[in-house]
């Protein structure tokens, strides 16, 4: 039996996070808030296979990613793709995911990615498959907007969720996965790679990311030459 006010959610939020900042942190704390989520788990990537290799080994972004979520009792780690080698693969761990909650018939897992990457997706190693194992929560970038005109989308992907898109945040509740929800978040023009471009060039990185993070930044010396 499904509760009378649907399906429980969980966040996963993938991502490199080299380095963590406020754009990934404001949309993950709107994301607990608009989709009423029960919990986010944050979900760092060793090596994604379709992007650049990360600049800061993994453990340090972890520890980068544990002072950006300190205190707040919503947010929470979860490391399983650093503990394999090779490439990472997200549908091995939304399977890994989905098997550790068991078939809960009253809970759903909810991917939240970027336009950018979402646009992508018929690059992903077995993608198709996501949508048996969660719904997905696409956000948009500076520069990547969506989804006014989905005939922008591969068509493949734009057949698949011909029948997907959910209106509303409230329907992801009511379905255990299989849904495209594009939610409303503030549109922070902060990116990783300008954080490290400006701390390679000696610039100020401060108020892009939280100063714990940028302490343990400085205090390692990543980036090069950062303030």
């Amino acid at each position: 039996m499904i509760e009378a006010n649907g399906f429980s959610l969980i966040g996963i939020y993938g991502g490199t996070f080299d380095p963590v900042h406020y754009g990934h942190l404001r949309v993950a704390e709107e994301l607990v808030e608009v989709l009423q989520l029960d919990h986010l788990r944050f979900l760092p990537a060793h090596h994604p296979r379709l992007r650049n290799a990360p600049v800061v080994a993994s453990h340090h972004r972890v520890a980068m990613l544990r002072q950006a979520i300190h205190g707040n009792v919503r947010f929470s780690m979860d490391e399983r793709e650093l503990k394999r080698p090779g490439e990472t693969y997200s549908v091995e761990s939304l399977r890994e995911l989905r098997q550790a909650y068991g078939e809960h018939e009253t809970l759903a897992l909810c991917f939240i990615l970027g336009a950018d990457a979402f646009v992508k997706l018929p690059d992903w190693y077995c993608w198709r498959e996501l949508f048996e194992l969660c719904h997905l929560v696409v956000v948009n970038r500076p520069g990547h907007a969506l989804l006014s005109d989905p005939s922008c989308l591969p068509l493949a992907l734009r057949n698949i969720c011909q029948e997907r898109w959910a209106a509303h945040a409230d329907a992801l509740k009511k379905i255990s996965s299989g849904l495209v929800y594009v939610a409303p978040t503030t549109l922070l023009n902060i990116s990783s790679t300008r954080i490290r471009t400006l701390m390679a060039s000696g610039k100020s990185a401060r108020y892009l990311l939280p100063e714990r993070v940028l302490d343990y930044i400085n205090m390692h010396n990543f980036y090069a030459g950062g303030k």
